[in-house]
């Protein structure tokens, strides 16, 4: 059995230094994507989402590692797009107003049939309320600016604002939405040992 480690593969979207802010042009990827809106800390809402992603994403895992195609991989990370209407305004410390897009990466591999055969298999067993908002689609993001955060999630305002700065300071604007990548579990994982990818598009 062929086994594929994606991160690995794409370690230059997964793997940025902590210390040195990179510039990255990120090619169209297919994800499971599923929209919402608030505070993702304390809405009910964001939670389930995360539950039906997963779920939908470790079932399509087995379905490949079981399948003609014989290949076993890790799943990705969980990653987010926040916004809010005008994004001049947005601030970690406006929670409640954000505007998000919580999603997984899907390898190449992957089929609109098998996504569809995944979320009858989750529908039959679990079925997550968020499940049905669930939908597999590309995203572009192409330039953007990134590096990797250590800490709690309420203390990444002074990196964010970094990394505004060094995009202002490069001669590039800032555009699209705020996107960050979690590489760990907030449930298993202490807030000092956190690691998040933040990036932010740009032109």
């Amino acid at each position: 059995m062929k086994r594929i480690d994606y991160k690995k593969e794409m370690n230059f979207l997964y793997a940025p230094s902590a210390k040195e802010i990179s510039i990255v042009d990120v090619p169209s990827m297919n994800y499971l994507m599923i929209d919402g809106k608030g505070d993702p800390n304390t809405a009910k809402e964001y939670s389930e989402v995360v539950e039906a992603l997963y779920a939908v994403a470790y079932t399509i895992k087995f379905i490949i590692k079981k399948g003609e195609q014989q290949i076993d991989y890790g799943v990705m990370p969980l990653e987010g797009l926040w916004w809010v209407p005008d994004m001049r305004y947005f601030s970690v410390e406006r929670k409640d107003d954000w505007l998000w897009t919580a999603m997984i990466m899907q390898p190449e591999i992957v089929t609109k049939e098998i996504v569809v055969e995944a979320i009858e298999s989750v529908r039959e067993k679990k079925n997550p309320p968020a499940l049905e908002k669930l939908r597999f689609d590309s995203f572009n993001e192409g330039k953007g600016a990134q590096i990797l955060y250590f800490g709690p999630y309420r203390n990444e305002g002074p990196t964010i604002e970094r990394l505004h700065k060094s995009i202002a300071e490069r001669g590039y604007k800032r555009n699209g939405k705020h996107h960050e990548i979690y590489l760990n579990d907030p449930r298993k994982t202490a807030p000092e040992r956190l690691k998040t990818i933040i990036r932010q598009p740009m032109n």
